[in-house]
């Protein structure tokens, strides 16, 4: 897989955990747990991609 697909497909990833998120803020009883793990695997994929983009740009 090539940098540029890796990215998107990290891109794609992102959004995923996105719309996971704001449906877990949506319920009334919401899963604390699963929504910090959400938001840290999104974060982990947004330094991921910004690496990848430093790299692709040398």
């Amino acid at each position: 897989m090539t940098s540029v697909s890796h990215i998107a497909a990290l891109e794609r990833r992102h959004q995923s955990l996105e719309q996971e998120i704001g449906e877990e803020l949506a319920h009334a009883s919401r899963d604390l747990i699963r929504l910090t793990s959400l938001k840290r695997k999104k974060l982990e994929i947004k330094d991921e991609i910004a690496r990848l983009q430093r790299q692709t740009q040398h």
